[in-house]
Order: C-alpha cells, then structure tokens, then sequence
C-alpha cells in the first residue's frame, strides 16, 4: 500500500531536515513515539559548530510541517495554519533546556513537481523557515491557530549554523505576531 499525500509531505520534510542539517554539519535524528509525544520529530545536534568559547554541544529538538498551502503574500512573514491545539500548546511553552523549533516546508500545490531526480541533481522544491513558538498566545479556536513565520527565517544550512550560535547564547527570539 502506498503512502497517502500527506505522509509523502510528512516524509519530505524530514529528508529536508536531514539535507540541511547534514551540509550544516550536524546530526539529525528522528525522533521516537515517545517524542512524538512531547512534539518532537526531529532532534538536531550541534557539537563544535558553535561560536561559543567552552559550550560546543548543543540540541534542539524540531517540529515538522509540511503543507501545499499558500504562505501568503506579506512581504515579511509566512503564514501557516497549524492544526490542533494540544502540540501548538506544547510548542509555545517554554518547559524544556532545549528549545523547541517549529519548522514548515511548503511544497508546490502539485505533488509531481515535489522531487526531481536526474544524474545531474536531486531536487527537493520549494522551501522551510522556522520559528521558535514560545510566548505565542493562547488560542481559543480548537481547531488550530495561524501562525506567522518570518520570510528572514529561511531554513539553510547558513541559517542553521546562526541558529546553533543562537542557542548556545539562550538567544532564540520568541514568537512575535505581525501587527
């Protein structure tokens, strides 16, 4: 039996994760049923990659997203309708010595063009930014809650390294709704 659209995307995101991380430098991993539990897909792990001078290891443990839907159209942020409200919940507490990263990949409306494979390249397409939910508001819609992901925070290897410096340093901006 094949798998459904939605767990290609799920699949996607994580080769994505993997991808980037990987030519950042540092490890990934999947996480476990247990984690998924705790809203952790992915564990990514920094070790001697950081800025910092005496702390060279550190974790941070992602959500994954993954969506065909339009990111919008303002010029600073995406905007991703998370659903369910337990995980969001999860992801905008600060409870844990790690931060929690929520990451979307948006993929084209047309699952054909998702991955192109040639001798010359493989292409994964279109893009994911990340954002760090914590001190986002409470919602009252059970259903979910749209949030907005700044456009500057672009998931690249680059980005990933600045994002490790800004971990060590306990640094990471905390969730900020466009006005």
């Amino acid at each position: 039996m094949s798998l459904t659209l939605q767990n290609v995307e799920s699949e996607l995101s994580y080769a994505f994760l993997h991808a980037i991380a990987g030519k950042a430098g540092m490890s990934c991993k999947m996480g476990d049923r247990h984690d998924d539990a705790h809203g952790i897909d992915a564990e990514i792990s920094f070790w001697g990659v950081t800025e910092h001078p005496y702390i060279k290891h550190v974790q941070l443990n992602i959500q994954l997203k993954a969506t065909i839907g339009d990111p919008g159209t303002q010029p600073d942020y995406v905007s991703y309708f998370f659903q369910g409200t337990r995980r969001y919940d999860k992801l905008r507490t600060d409870d844990s010595m790690c931060y929690k990263i929520l990451v979307v990949l948006f993929l084209p409306p047309d699952p054909s063009s998702w991955l192109n494979c040639s001798k010359d390249e493989l292409v994964l397409k279109n893009c994911a930014y990340w954002v760090n939910l914590y001190g986002a508001e409470r919602t009252n819609n059970e259903h979910g809650q749209t949030i907005y992901l700044p456009r500057n925070h672009l998931l690249t290897p680059t980005e990933l390294v600045r994002l490790a410096n800004l971990a060590v340093n306990k640094n990471i901006p905390g969730y900020k709704r466009p006005i």
